[in-house]
């Protein structure tokens, strides 16, 4: 059995995968005590519950039974707050590496160093690698020649952003993938194998499935319990509105370029205002800290459940989780889709290790022919009927409220 160091492991979402392409988590590391106890509930790695720049690498090494150079990959996604697109745009720009969150770049490039992988692999959000802002990327790569220089590796990166839709992930999601060889091997991330329908309909020579799509990755669970319906129901100002928006929309519909009522300003809300999945498509990003509003929700118009948001981000079957609400929207939001971390691992033992793998990959959602109806929407409740009217839109980047704010803040303080 290869074997693993993984680092920032939360739930485990890139244990999984690479678990299903025949690797062995030798130990974990991660922060967060619920992220740590549920993998301690589902699985028996040795889990280290603690701050990575209060942990030694000789200590990771000695939890994971494991010399300097024996580890086969070092897997990890550092915390990606100071890289996201989402934090880029609500401030204005991204502190990134001035953020001392930044920090776990440099404990992952350390551990890196001592314990000397025969590969590695190192997965953030897209954002990392912006045109102009990829600072990020820039340090992880100078940390490597530097790790090369001291020790005597001779690591050689490739980097990719991905759209794990492109790969069968019945969900769109982009991240960015680092992957290295301690001999120096060149690896080539493998080519796309999904697109859009719409896409391959105009080209007849295309090998490409179709994208897998929300029913193929749900269709088959039973419907939550009685007693779990009750705490899916979505409360707040907005959750008796949601009934009324169709499958695959959200609120624009309800605004005058949509097909429904007037009741907002054209984007006037974030995108994932009141977004609900369609069965025909695959689904929007998982968040991890959703307001009460905020979607992808189901097309029953309730929140996702456990075991649905499990199935969107490819997780095996067989998880259990012991915790509230909040705490595991955000460990499963947090988390890698397990079907791109079993595609990586299968291509990283065929190109890095040497070792290839048969059979088909276990974590890739079957298609579901036969998709139901959508859902019909309701009628808008008279309670929402106040806000029937002519509503602005939204006057353009960087022309909105915050934007004009945000300007004369900065002028009053040249």
């Amino acid at each position: 059995m290869l074997k693993t160091i993984s680092l920032f492991s939360g739930i485990g979402g890139l244990d999984f995968g690479f678990e299903a392409a025949g690797f062995e988590t030798a130990v974990a590391l991660e922060l967060d005590r619920t992220s740590c106890r549920t993998m301690r509930l589902n699985r028996d790695w040795a889990v280290i519950e603690a701050d990575i720049n209060n942990v030694s690498s000789q200590q990771i090494l000695e939890a994971g039974k494991l010399a300097v150079g024996e580890a086969d990959v070092l897997i990890g996604g550092p915390p990606c707050q100071p890289f996201s697109k989402a934090g880029y745009w609500s401030k204005g720009d991204s502190l990134r590496l001035n953020d001392p969150r930044a920090d776990t770049l440099t404990g992952y490039l350390r551990v890196l160093r001592d314990t000397q992988p025969r590969a590695f692999l190192l997965e953030n959000v897209g954002g990392l690698a912006y045109a102009g802002k990829d600072e990020g990327l820039q340090y992880i790569l100078t940390g490597i020649d530097q790790i090369n220089r001291e020790v005597g590796t001779r690591y050689h990166v490739s980097w990719r952003v991905i759209n794990c839709a492109e790969y069968g992930v019945p969900q769109t999601r982009e991240r960015v993938f680092l992957v290295g060889s301690r001999e120096g091997r060149e690896f080539r991330f493998p080519e796309t194998t999904h697109a859009k329908p719409e896409n391959l309909s105009s080209d007849l020579f295309s090998s490409k499935e179709p994208f897998r799509t929300a029913w193929d990755a749900l269709g088959d669970l039973p419907a939550p319990s009685t007693e779990e319906l009750k705490t899916l129901r979505p409360g707040g100002k907005w959750g008796e509105l949601l009934p009324t928006i169709p499958e695959g929309q959200n609120y624009l519909w309800h605004t005058d370029r949509g097909g429904g009522q007037p009741l907002f300003g054209w984007r006037t809300r974030y995108w994932s205002f009141l977004l609900k999945l369609s069965k025909r498509l695959p689904s929007w990003t998982v968040q991890a800290q959703p307001g009460s509003a905020i979607g992808p929700f189901h097309w029953d118009s309730r929140r996702l459940s456990f075991a649905e948001l499990c199935r969107l981000q490819t997780f095996p079957d067989d998880l259990r989780v012991d915790c509230g609400r909040t705490e595991m929207q955000r460990m499963l939001g947090n988390a890698v889709p397990s079907l791109i971390a079993e595609i990586l691992a299968r291509e990283i033992r065929v190109q890095l290790l040497d070792s290839a793998l048969a059979g088909p990959l276990t974590l890739l959602p079957p298609r579901r022919t036969s998709v139901p109806k959508p859902e019909p929407a309701c009628p808008v409740p008279e309670k929402y009927h106040s806000l029937l009217g002519v509503h602005l839109a939204h006057p353009g980047t960087g022309k909105g409220n915050t934007a004009r704010l945000r300007s004369s803040v900065l002028a009053s303080d040249a």
